[in-house]
């Protein structure tokens, strides 16, 4: 019985074959592009020498707050308070801990689109009572299609390489063999926040809550996208 022998896959070898050898190389690209969103992070804090006179003003100042926040609109893209507490603090009194007071906090998120509007609200915002603003944090948007632009110019820069290096053999690149992400396997899932606006009062309607405070002027902070990927090709026999 004449025996079947299959051809060879030059594809299948792990390392290539003289004929078809393999080149391995990573494209790499780093892009700057002015932010999307900023975030700021708001504190509203109150004392009181007992719990129910501490909560009453935190409650009152957190809804100072966040109707500020409101009056902005379309240019607060999200809105979210995070963690609270009323603790109490002590004082030695004899052999005992005497409650000397409570204290109260109450912590807000805010992400902005309106860069503008963000230096104002910033201001007024520490210009309200027991209120300490952190921030900005420039980003871009979870799904913006900047990365998207970096990760092309990554696969670029790794066909130009490859190319770049075959022709100096005196070879081309015939195929591509495989396209990947560095350590795809253990990519994880992004969180993509939520994207809504606010409808709000008109600012002069909580004129009282703050005074006109100065604009704060905050320039925007360019945002570096890194993109790294990794390529194998075939190429044609090399003219050594």
């Amino acid at each position: 019985m004449e025996s079947v022998t299959d051809q060879p896959n030059p594809a299948a070898a792990p390392y290539g074959t003289p004929e078809a050898p393999r080149l391995a190389v990573q494209g790499e690209a780093r892009l700057e592009f002015d932010p999307e969103i900023a975030h700021i992070g708001i504190t509203v804090s109150a004392r009181g020498t007992d719990r129910r006179t501490a909560l009453e003003d935190l409650t009152r100042r957190n809804a100072l707050a966040l109707d500020l926040v409101k009056t902005y609109g379309d240019a607060v893209e999200k809105l979210e308070t995070g963690a609270f507490s009323i603790s109490p603090e002590l004082t030695r009194h004899g052999r005992s801990d005497r409650i000397r007071a409570y204290h109260g906090r109450v912590h807000i998120t805010a992400v902005l689109t309106d860069f503008t509007a963000l230096g104002e609200l910033t201001t007024r915002l520490a210009d309200l009572e027991l209120t300490q603003v952190d921030g900005p944090w420039w980003a871009m948007r979870p799904d913006s299609p900047a990365y998207g632009e970096v990760r092309r110019q990554a696969v670029r820069e790794a066909v130009k390489r490859a190319r770049e290096y075959a022709q100096a053999l005196g070879a081309d690149l015939a195929a591509l063999v495989e396209l990947a992400d560095p350590g795809a396997e253990d990519a994880h899932p992004v969180r993509v926040g939520f994207a809504g606006g606010f409808a709000g009062r008109s600012r002069a309607a909580t004129a009282e809550m703050a005074e006109d405070a100065p604009a704060l002027d905050l320039e925007p902070q360019r945002q570096a996208i890194h993109a790294l990927v990794n390529a194998r090709f075939i190429m044609t026999p090399p003219q050594l």
